[in-house]
This record gives C-alpha cells, sequence and structure tokens, in this order.
C-alpha cells in the first residue's frame, strides 16, 4: 500500500507540476478520441448499410408459361437444395400474383392489358449477397425444363459488392491511421514531461530504483491522462449524438435495420483506447530515459 500511495502522489505531482504539458497531453487525447468516435458511428453506420444492402441482393428465376407442376417442384427442389440460399429464402410468385404487384407498382402500364403477359418465377434470397452470380449460373447450367430466364443485376449487385468492400477497408485504415496519430500525440506530450524530469529519473536509477519503480508513476500519468482525454471525448460526443445525429437521421434514414454501433460500446471502447494509448504512449518514452 506504501509503494501504491507513492505511485499515486508523485503521479499527481507530476501534473500538478505540469499542467500545461498535461493539458495538452489531455487535448491530444480528446482530439484524437473525438475523430475515433465519430468516424466509429460513421463508419459502422456505412457498414451496416452496405451489409444491409448485400441482403436485398437476389437471384431471380423466371419460369416457362408451358411448365408442369413436376418440372416447376424439380426447379424449386434445386433451389432450396443449394447451401448458399438462405433458409426460407424461396419465394414461388405465379403469374396472377405477379400482374397484381405490377399493377401496384405501375398502374399505367397495366391499365389497358387484355392478358397476362407477366411469368412466374422464383425470388431466391442468398445467405451472402457475394453468392448471387454463382448461384444464378448453378441454375443456369442445371438446363431444367422449367426454366426460361434468370437475372441478378450483375451491374448492380458487383457496384453494391464493391461499395461495401471499400467500405470496410476504409474504415479499417482509418481506425488504425487515427489510433497510431493519437499514440503519437500522447507520446510526445508525455516526452516533455518526463524530459523536464530527466534529471531526477537520473538520480533515482543511480541510487538503485528499479524500471519498474520509476515507470509507475509516469504510467500512471499517461493513464490518468487517456482517461481524462477519453471522457472529455465521450461527454462532447454524446452532447453532439443528442443534438446533431436526429436531425441529420431524419433526413437520410428510412431503414431500421441500418443503425451504427451503440453508443454505451462506443463509449466504451474510447475510455478503453484512451488507456491504452495512454499506458503505451508513457510506456515507450520512458525506455530511452531510464539507460543510465
Amino acid at each position: 500500500m506504501t509503494r501504491l500511495r507513492l505511485v499515486f502522489s508523485e503521479a499527481f505531482r507530476s501534473i500538478g507540476a505540469n499542467l500545461a504539458t498535461t493539458f495538452a497531453s489531455v487535448v491530444s487525447v480528446l482530439i484524437g478520441m473525438v475523430l475515433i468516435g465519430v468516424f466509429v458511428g460513421i463508419g459502422t453506420w456505412l457498414v451496416s448499410w452496405s451489409e444491409d444492402k448485400k441482403r436485398e441482393l437476389a437471384v431471380h428465376v423466371y419460369v416457362k408459361d408451358e411448365s408442369t407442376p413436376k418440372q416447376i417442384d424439380q426447379l424449386r427442389v434445386l433451389l432450396e437444395s443449394d447451401e448458399r440460399v438462405k433458409v426460407g429464402g424461396v419465394d414461388f410468385i405465379p403469374k396472377a400474383e405477379a400482374l397484381a404487384i405490377m399493377r401496384k407498382r405501375n398502374p399505367e402500364l397495366t391499365e389497358n392489358l387484355v392478358s397476362n403477359p407477366l411469368p412466374a418465377s422464383f425470388d431466391v434470397v442468398p445467405k451472402r449477397g457475394e453468392d448471387t452470380a454463382n448461384i444464378a449460373a448453378t441454375v443456369r447450367n442445371a438446363k431444367l425444363a422449367a426454366v426460361d430466364e434468370v437475372r441478378h443485376g450483375k451491374e448492380v449487385s458487383e457496384r453494391i459488392l464493391q461499395i461495401a468492400r471499400a467500405i470496410q477497408l476504409v474504415f479499417l485504415v482509418v481506425v488504425i491511421v487515427l489510433l497510431g496519430a493519437s499514440t503519437i500525440l500522447i507520446a510526445n506530450t508525455i516526452r516533455l514531461s518526463i524530459f523536464a524530469r530527466r534529471r531526477e529519473i537520473e538520480v533515482m536509477k543511480l541510487v538503485g530504483a528499479t524500471n519498474w519503480f520509476v515507470r509507475g508513476p509516469f504510467m500512471l500519468e499517461g493513464v490518468l491522462t487517456g482517461l481524462a482525454g477519453s471522457v472529455a471525448a465521450v461527454a462532447l460526443l454524446f452532447v453532439g449524438r443528442e443534438i446533431a445525429v436526429p436531425q441529420i437521421l431524419g433526413h437520410i434514414q428510412d431503414d431500421p435495420d441500418v443503425r451504427a454501433l451503440a453508443f454505451t460500446w462506443t463509449a466504451a471502447l474510447l475510455i478503453g483506447v484512451g488507456l491504452g494509448i495512454g499506458a503505451i504512449g508513457s510506456g515507450l518514452t520512458l525506455r530511452r530515459f531510464l539507460r543510465v
């Protein structure tokens, strides 16, 4: 307990004696955590949006008008037995239902029809949007008598998948860059505090202090600095979430399945990252000053 109290007292003494550098460290962490928090919110929302769009991808298998019930059942079995197809993802749409859907969507195109020109079809939803092309190719290659045409919106699906992959890659790269930048910022500002006390560290080492005894107060100072900056960032993001986010999403979001990472998890992530980069930044900075 005595050693622990000493570590805490030294850390608070260092913070009090170097308010300017401590404030710079807190602001550095605050800026980094706010940027990470904003990008985590935007990035996870975009990833959720891309996943939702991939779930909308489907394969449309059109059935010949002259197909018998047995031939249609053969096609159904082929589709439902495909492991890439979502369970319950095969939906048969008869000719009459297809015409009713068309009348609802485009009544002006169907008002003068004297017969039903639309074919029956199967709508097939894959487990993964990436499998639409392969499922379509499997149906074509099966050459079943009931199959008239197979469509999967090749250009649209490829575009959606490209956008989804790009969003996920950019999200990963930017988070890594922001984490690295935040660590460097706090390491540089804590280095100023350590440099101001380099003589004291050298004396402590010369009289027999262990590396961890010397490192403890500075590590704690870095952790407290990271905690203060990340908590301030969480508070700032909470205010922004309550004021700005409803105004923004009210104009762009109409799908309840598309959502960002829950704010509670984002706050926990930012506080954990703030503590981590505070400890890592101060620990890495101390290494050169412990070589006496």
